[in-house]
C-alpha cells in the first residue's frame, strides 16, 4: 500500500492539490495506519528517518529549481544515503523509484564541473557561475546513456505505448520519456505530487480526462501514455520544436514562453542556461534516451499531423 493510499483512505490527500509534502505525508500515514491497519505498517512508517529525506528533498528541490546545473552535484551523497531509507519499506518505495531515475543528473553535475575553478582576484567579487553550454551536457548525456540496457518493465509496456503515441499522431519514439521520467515503473511518485510513468501532475491529469479517485489512472500505462502524448502534441503545437516542447513537458510552457521573450530565443540552446537546473539536464537527457533507443535524432522528429 503507498502513502497516496493512505491518505486517501484518512482523507487528506486531495485531487485538486498539485504538491504533497513527504513529511506531512508520512505524518498523515503514520496516523491512519495506527488507526486503522496492521501495527507493522504503522511501525515501518516510524522507522523512516524522515528528518534526513525531508532535508534532502528541500535542498534537492532548491538546487533543481534554482538555474545553476553544478549545485546540484553537491546532492549526490545525500541522494545515495536517502535511496536506501526510501526503498527499505513499500510505503515510500514509490518515492524510491522516483528519485532513483534521478541519480544520474547528480552524477552529470560532477562531471560537468571544471577540473580547476580559478582563483579569486583580489578586490574584485567571485565571478557569476556559469552554466555548461548546451551541447556539452548533450555529449556528456550520450556518453553516459550509450550502454545502458532496456529498462525492467520496458519490453511489457513499449510496443503497446508506441502504438498510443502513433494514434495520437505523436512520434512513437518519445515514449521514452517514461524511462526519463520513471524507468517505466508507474508507481513512481515524486514529492509534488507527480505519478506514474509519465509523471503527470494531478492538475495535467484532470485536463486530460484522467480519474484520480477512486483509483488513479496515472498508473495505468497506456491510459497515462494518452495523456503525455496529448500533453506532447499541444506543446509542440504551442512552440513548434520538439526541444522546447520536452523542456515544457518538464518545467511549464509558461516557463519555457518567458525564457524565450526575455531572452529574445527561438531555440532551446540559446534558453537552456536560462531555465530551471533539472530542465537543462532533462532534454538532452531525453534527447540522449530516444538517440539510444531508437537511433533517432530528436529534433528530427516529425511534427504531431493533427
Amino acid at each position: 500500500m503507498t502513502i497516496a493510499l493512505l491518505l486517501a483512505g484518512s482523507g487528506v490527500l486531495s485531487a485538486q492539490t498539485n504538491d504533497l509534502d513527504l513529511n506531512a505525508a508520512l505524518d498523515a500515514a503514520q496516523q491512519f495506519a495506527r488507526q486503522n491497519l496492521d501495527p507493522d505498517v504503522a511501525r515501518a512508517l516510524q522507522d523512516v528517518d524522515r528528518e534526513k529525506v525531508r532535508d534532502f528533498l528541500n535542498q534537492y528541490q532548491d538546487c533543481l529549481r534554482g538555474d545553476y546545473v553544478l549545485d546540484v552535484g553537491q546532492l549526490q551523497d545525500a541522494a545515495n544515503a536517502i535511496l536506501p531509507l526510501l526503498d527499505a519499506r513499500e510505503e515510500t518505495r514509490p518515492y524510491a523509484a522516483w528519485l532513483r531515475e534521478r541519480l544520474d543528473y547528480f552524477e552529470a553535475a560532477n562531471d560537468l564541473k571544471p577540473p580547476v575553478s580559478p582563483p579569486p582576484q583580489p578586490g574584485k567579487p567571485a565571478p557569476s557561475p556559469v552554466n555548461p553550454a548546451y551541447k556539452a551536457e548533450r555529449e556528456l548525456w550520450i556518453k553516459k546513456v550509450s550502454a545502458r540496457p532496456w529498462p525492467k518493465g520496458a519490453t511489457d509496456v513499449v510496443p503497446a505505448m508506441k502504438a498510443v503515441f502513433a494514434d495520437e499522431k505523436v512520434p512513437p519514439e518519445l515514449v521514452w520519456l517514461a524511462e526519463v521520467e520513471s524507468g517505466f515503473d508507474r508507481r513512481a511518485e515524486s514529492p509534488a505530487g507527480a505519478l506514474g510513468m509519465f509523471q503527470l501532475m494531478p492538475a495535467t491529469a484532470k485536463q486530460f480526462g484522467l480519474s484520480l479517485w477512486p483509483r488513479d489512472q496515472r498508473r495505468d500505462p497506456d491510459i497515462a501514455a494518452r495523456a503525455a502524448a496529448k500533453q506532447l502534441r499541444d506543446l509542440y503545437h504551442q512552440f513548434g520544436d520538439w526541444r522546447l516542447a520536452v523542456a515544457a513537458y518538464n518545467c511549464g510552457g509558461g516557463t519555457v514562453e518567458k525564457a524565450l521573450k526575455r531572452h529574445h530565443a527561438t531555440s532551446f540552446a540559446d534558453i537552456a542556461p536560462h531555465l530551471p537546473a533539472e530542465t537543462q539536464m532533462y532534454v538532452p537527457k531525453v534527447e540522449a534516451t530516444i538517440l539510444r533507443r531508437e537511433g533517432k535524432e530528436l529534433e528530427t522528429l516529425p511534427a504531431p499531423t493533427m
